[in-house]
């Protein structure tokens, strides 16, 4: 399988998705809209609390880990 050559790495579309949810926030405190934070962070925090319940770690090492990374 071939590897799809992306227009930007993975650390700057990390910093587009930063500075989107940055711009958001800002926002939402500028307009006085908090009551919207607090809804969105409880949920962000759901959503992250069930990914590291359903994440297999037992059948991590460090073998895994490396083939995946190269």
């Amino acid at each position: 399988m071939e590897k799809k050559e992306s227009r930007f790495g993975r650390r700057t579309i990390v910093f587009f998705w930063l500075a989107l949810v940055a711009l958001v926030i800002g926002v939402l405190l500028y307009t006085e809209q908090v009551a919207i934070l607090y809804v969105l962070a409880t949920l962000f925090l759901i959503a992250l609390l069930l990914i590291v319940a359903f994440a297999d770690l037992e059948h991590v090492d460090r073998e895994n880990i490396e083939r995946i990374n190269s």
